[in-house]
Order: structure tokens, then C-alpha cells, then sequence
């Protein structure tokens, strides 16, 4: 077969996923969320304080932490106990605890002279762009968990997600709470994103005699 009739051999495209670990993040451990707060009061990092405890409480995806209002949290002077935002996935509101710790650390946030005058809770840093986006919650991210010694590849923000939701499944094997704080619409997606499998089902039944 002379040149000119082979076959065009056409480079493959690097796969997006190439080089990277992907599949589900992990959650932060109790040890790992109270590191990560210590380091952050000592920085005085006021806004990453506040972020950071309201993510865990929240337990909303990225793109709704980002675009909460200083409203949804703040009312009369004081922050909220309990919110409720719409999700902007499903469009279905879901509810949230604030605990005292995330209320102080908000109220020193919300109560800064920079925040005068925004409407979002984490105002952006250029005009066009009204808060922060989730590429920077990400990189905020991967520097909080880096500053506790974490490989910052296995955790991302869907592990502030899954947080406080892990314990509370440990604790209580209770996966109709967890559908409701997560806001999930069906019990597979809440089974699917905490990852439950028979072995948790067995560990559970185990505790309970009759």
C-alpha cells in the first residue's frame, strides 16, 4: 500500500479525567473540621471562618453557598438559628441549623467595614461579578485542607456537603434526616451520595436487639 492510501492516523484526545483522581469526595472528619477552624482564627481570617462554619451547617451544594444574601441569614440584628434558601438545582427549598459558633463567626463577618453596603454574604472582588464564584470556594477549598497536612485531591466541595450529613448517618443511621437536610427529592440519591452499602446496613442492625 503506497502512502498517499493509508489511513489518516488522528492524535485521541487526552481525556478530561486524565492524571486526576476522581470519584466521590470524602468528608472531613470532626478532627479535620476543628484543625481547620483553629488555623483560621489564628490567621484572623475572618471571612474564611464564617465561610467555612457555615458550609458545614448548611450543608448546600457550592453554587447556593455562594449566592447566599447576607438576608437569608441575618434578621433584626442578629443572625438567624434556622434559614431556608431555594436550591437552585432542584428549585425545592431546604432548611438549615446555624450554631452558635458559625452564628459568632458571622456576626464578626457580616459586621466588618467592607461588607457595608453588599447584599451578598460573600461579596466578589470586581464589579461584575456580585460574589464569589464556586472556583473560588473551591480554591479556598484546597488551601484550608492543605493547611492541615490533607492531599487536597480527594477532597473538594461537595465534602463540606457531606460533613455534618456522615456524622449524623454514623451516629444515627437515620437516612430520611439526611434526605431532608440534604434537600434530596429521592432516598437513592441520599443512599448514592453518602455511599451506603450493606456493610453500613449490617453495622446498624447489629446495634439494635430486640
Amino acid at each position: 500500500m503506497s502512502a498517499c492510501n493509508l489511513p489518516m492516523i488522528i492524535p485521541s484526545k487526552r481525556a478530561w479525567n486524565n492524571g486526576r483522581l476522581i470519584g466521590q469526595k470524602r468528608p472531613l472528619q470532626p478532627k479535620h473540621v476543628w484543625a481547620i477552624r483553629v488555623r483560621l482564627e489564628l490567621a484572623n481570617a475572618i471571612r474564611d471562618l464564617a465561610l467555612f462554619n457555615l458550609a458545614i451547617d448548611s450543608k448546600l451544594r457550592g453554587c447556593d453557598l455562594v449566592a447566599l444574601k447576607v438576608s437569608d441569614v441575618y434578621s433584626a440584628g442578629s443572625v438567624k438559628e434556622r434559614a431556608s434558601v431555594l436550591q437552585s438545582k432542584t428549585k425545592t427549598p431546604v432548611r438549615f441549623e446555624i450554631t452558635e459558633g458559625t452564628r459568632k463567626s458571622l456576626i464578626d463577618w457580616i459586621h466588618q467595614p467592607l461588607m457595608v453596603g453588599h447584599g451578598f454574604l460573600w461579596p466578589g472582588r470586581f464589579h461584575d461579578r456580585p460574589h464569589i464564584s464556586t472556583r473560588q470556594y473551591a480554591r479556598m477549598l484546597k488551601n484550608w485542607v492543605q493547611s492541615i497536612g490533607l492531599e487536597a485531591s480527594v477532597y473538594g466541595t461537595h465534602s463540606m456537603r457531606r460533613t455534618k450529613v456522615a456524622q449524623i448517618y454514623k451516629k444515627t443511621g437515620n437516612l430520611r434526616a439526611v434526605q431532608l437536610l440534604l434537600g434530596h427529592t429521592k432516598m437513592d440519591s441520599t443512599v448514592r451520595y453518602l455511599g451506603v452499602d450493606l456493610e453500613d446496613a449490617l453495622t446498624i442492625s447489629e446495634g439494635v436487639e430486640i
